[in-house]
């Protein structure tokens, strides 16, 4: 067993806490749960009037109600019939309050978990999504979710509507005759034994099948992210073979589970008919006075109770399934948020980047990506970081707008630590444009004014495609800046959607501007434009330039070469071509021979 085996929550605290979303419709489901109490007490109505059938065999004009003013002169064969109708009745309207209410609380229970879950991965740090696969991410909003569904609707249901028809069941023979159903009772330990041992079994299986569903989703969303690689490599084998093997892997524990439930109920049916068979023997055998009607009546309220009793015990595999569903939703949702403890907040800054003496490794990689980097940035100018990949690059940009926390060292902005700005304020001064380009399912306009930007003047959002050379092919597509661009940019050429994200970053207007290998997917007369439009954009901006194509970056103030996370030059183009080191020798291995493809691309 793992640590975090023995430290999960039991079965029971995980539904506690899954029923404390309840508290919000706590007026809903009081109506539901009166709902089933009208129900239940209906079973034992029906039960009590077969007694008044049986025993009106022999004179069916004989009074039923002598005692009861008004319908004293009801006669049975008049009475029974007019009872069976307003039992009826009577349950039917119990069954409405129960299913309708108790539904509108359960998908109320589920509607909040799924955006209390969304809103989660929208404040949590990147090293979670770090250390979590999409697809077992996804998986908790559609699967998991599903399960919680089954658990919050219909094992509720169950739960409280067979259980309260027990209970009336159980207090009906009691008052009827306490000594026989005492043999009932005597079989209930074995019962509940057999319960207990079977709902653990379901909960262990049930967190299997998750973590087997949780593969199939992973393995699909990559084939489909990544469908032009798997058939451009021929990899349709591999993952027909990857997406057999999940998915069968998750048959077999659904099967194990239904297996354990196939097992389980009849069992208990068994124990359930055992007692019953005693019981009908004892009814026999020590009849006494009691009337045919009255022992009717009690073997028939007795035979009401296997079905809700089999009913209750099927429902444990669905309620397993959804506590191990929840545990896993509210182990995503105990997880701490990014943390922002800043309070600094500017309306705007000048620009100034300084860096003191910064080290950082990614939380649990133990090896050291950045070591005693240290440099200055003033406001408006253009620094550059090359080096080979893998050299610290991009983790130093990752670190400016605050998406990794740095441990050793300081990162300032205008004199202020980065970790003491209020986080959105910082963000809001930073623009970002990173080597992964990301476009939503909507139109070019809404792609380019995205989040704070929504709401951003058209002429505005067409200034900053038109800067980003983008506006010549945006004219080109049938409803212009109105058209969809359909999921991650797909309709778009890689250099488009790079284009667009530049226009993003453009319409934002920050006074810090970071790109990492923002021009690599342009050809080379769109890289020229682009670079013409930076240089303009750029003005009056700080700049923070990463690139491998050292062609893009010769016109930069300074440029800083590093490797192996260190800043082991920096100056000039002129500068280090002068100084024949590291910058020198990255610049003849790129333009060599111009028809060589780059090595460092």
């Amino acid at each position: 067993m793992s640590a975090h085996d023995k430290t999960s929550p039991s079965s029971l605290a995980v539904y506690f806490r899954l029923l404390t979303y309840v508290r919000p419709y706590a007026r809903l489901f009081a109506v539901s749960l009166l709902g089933y109490v009208v129900f239940a007490s209906s079973q034992p109505m029906l039960a009590g009037v077969l007694k008044y059938f049986v025993d009106g065999l022999t004179d069916p004009r004989a009074a039923v109600l002598a005692g009861v003013p008004g319908l004293a002169g009801l006669q049975m064969m008049h009475a029974v019939p007019l009872m069976i109708v307003l039992i009826s009745l009577w349950q039917g309207f119990g069954s409405f309050l129960g299913n309708y209410f108790l539904a509108r609380v359960s998908m109320g229970i589920v509607h909040d978990l799924r955006v209390a879950l969304f809103d989660s991965l929208l404040v949590l740090p990147d090293r979670y999504f770090d250390r979590h696969n999409s697809g077992h991410l996804i998986s908790r909003i559609t699967f998991d979710v599903t399960m919680v569904t089954g658990a919050a609707t219909d094992a509720i249901k169950v739960v409280i509507r067979e259980g309260l028809t027990v209970i009336f069941l159980f207090a009906y023979l009691l008052w009827t005759n306490w000594q026989l159903t005492l043999v009932m009772v005597a079989v209930l330990p074995v019962i509940a034994l057999l319960v207990t041992s079977a709902s653990r079994k379901f909960r262990k299986q049930a967190k299997k099948i998750q973590v087997a569903m949780g593969d199939v989703t992973h393995v699909a969303t990559e084939t489909i992210q990544g469908h032009r690689v798997v058939r451009s490599f021929g990899g349709e084998p591999y993952e027909r073979r990857r997406f057999l093997a999940a998915s069968r892997n998750n048959m077999e524990r659904q099967l194990r589970m239904t297996r354990t439930g196939a097992i389980y109920t009849p069992l208990l049916q068994l124990l359930v008919y055992s007692a019953m068979g005693v019981l009908f023997f004892l009814v026999l055998w020590l009849r006494g006075d009691a009337s045919p009607g009255e022992l009717v009546a009690y073997i028939t309220a007795a035979g009401l109770l296997p079905k809700p009793i089999r009913q209750l015990s099927e429902v444990s595999s669905t309620i397993q399934r959804g506590v191990a569903a929840a545990g896993s939703i509210f182990e995503q949702l105990d997880e701490e948020p990014e943390t922002d403890r800043g309070t600094v907040e500017r309306e705007r800054v000048s620009g100034r980047i300084e860096v003191r003496d910064l080290s950082f490794a990614y939380p649990g990689g133990g090896r050291q990506v950045l070591s005693g980097v240290s440099f200055a940035i003033e406001p408006g100018q253009m620094v550059a970081l090359v080096g080979r990949s893998g050299s610290g690059k991009t983790t130093l940009a990752n670190l400016i707008p605050r998406f990794y926390h740095h441990g050793e060292g300081q990162i300032l902005i205008d004199g202020v630590d980065v970790e003491d700005y209020a986080l959105r304020n910082l963000r809001r001064h930073v623009a970002v444009v990173g080597q992964q380009v990301t476009l939503f399912n909507d139109t070019v306009a809404n792609n380019i004014a995205y989040g704070d930007l929504a709401g951003a003047p058209r002429p505005d959002i067409e200034r900053a495609a038109e800067a980003a050379f983008a506006r010549e092919f945006i004219d080109r597509l049938p409803q212009g800046f109105d058209t969809p661009v359909g999921e991650n940019g797909v309709l778009l050429s890689g250099g488009q959607r790079q284009r667009l994200a530049i226009a993003r970053a453009l319409l934002k207007n920050a006074p810090i501007l970071i790109l990492d290998e923002a021009t690599s997917a342009l050809d080379t007369e769109s890289e020229r434009h682009i670079q013409a439009a930076l240089d303009g954009a750029m003005r009056g901006r700080t700049t923070l330039v990463i690139a491998h194509r050292l062609s893009t970056v010769e016109q930069a103030d300074v440029i800083m070469v590093m490797d192996q996370g260190r800043i082991v030059e920096r100056g000039s183009h002129a500068e280090l071509i002068a100084r024949d080191g590291h910058y020198a020798r990255l610049h003849a291995l790129q333009f060599r021979d111009k028809d060589e493809p780059d090595p460092m691309a």
